[in-house]
């Protein structure tokens, strides 16, 4: 079987969400947000490498935090300037013979255990896959004072995690950091590469208000009643 490795992202300070506690040390039911994502992962691939990038400010946080609950084992890595800084780091700390690699939000602890092997396995077809749903809103371009729709149909919200071959990855993160990357997949598609859609789930919210924290809530009240 494929080893398979998961870098998690956890460089947010928490702004939006008010409070002095980085949002992915909150907590969200009866554990922290990091901690849930964590174990959501090792639930659906119990033998895959985890590693958890944190800003170096937060590690020792997190490791108190951690000692006081069941988390799944991990590494850390420490965080960089940007993102894709961060999961180049996170990329080193993975065995080299990891074959695939998805890439998580830390704050984005309700994805199931059913996407994420979905996305695994897509990418054993295709070398790069996303999740995305469609928006349920409409939108409108905003250029000046002037306004025109937009054809939701072309549009796709995107979430993670996002599964690459690893060789591919890799390969992407060698090149110099660009503002265009917006997310991993933008990494590899700037390296030529063809980017694959998987459809999503509602319920994988990325939690950085109040407000979804609320849903996130209600969304496990909801799974806990069925």
């Amino acid at each position: 079987m494929a080893q398979r490795g998961v870098i998690i992202v956890a460089g947010g300070s928490g702004r939006r969400m008010g409070g002095s506690l980085p949002k992915q040390f909150m907590m969200l039911g009866n554990e922290p947000i990091l901690a849930r994502s964590i174990n959501r992962i090792h639930e659906a691939l119990p033998a895959a490498e985890i590693v958890v990038v944190l800003p170096k400010d937060h590690i020792e946080l997190w490791k108190n935090i951690a000692a006081r609950f069941e988390v799944a084992e991990h590494k850390i890595a420490c965080g960089g300037e940007e993102r894709f800084h961060s999961v180049l780091n996170g990329l080193q700390a993975l065995s080299e013979e990891v074959e695939y690699i998805g890439i998580h939000d830390a704050v984005r602890p309700l994805v199931s255990k059913r996407l994420i092997i979905k996305l695994m396995l897509e990418a054993e077809k295709n070398a790069a896959v996303i999740p995305v749903v469609a928006p349920p809103d409409s939108y409108r371009k905003v250029e000046g004072e002037l306004s025109h729709i937009i054809d939701r149909s072309t549009l796709r919200i995107v979430q993670t995690p996002q599964v690459f071959q690893t060789s591919i990855l890799r390969k992407a993160y060698e090149q110099e950091f660009s503002p265009a990357f917006t997310d991993d997949a933008s990494v590899v598609e700037m390296a030529g590469h063809k980017i694959t859609l998987v459809e999503g789930e509602r319920e994988n919210i990325k939690i950085t208000t109040p407000v979804d924290m609320t849903i996130a809530e209600a969304i496990i009240a909801m799974q806990d009643e069925e």
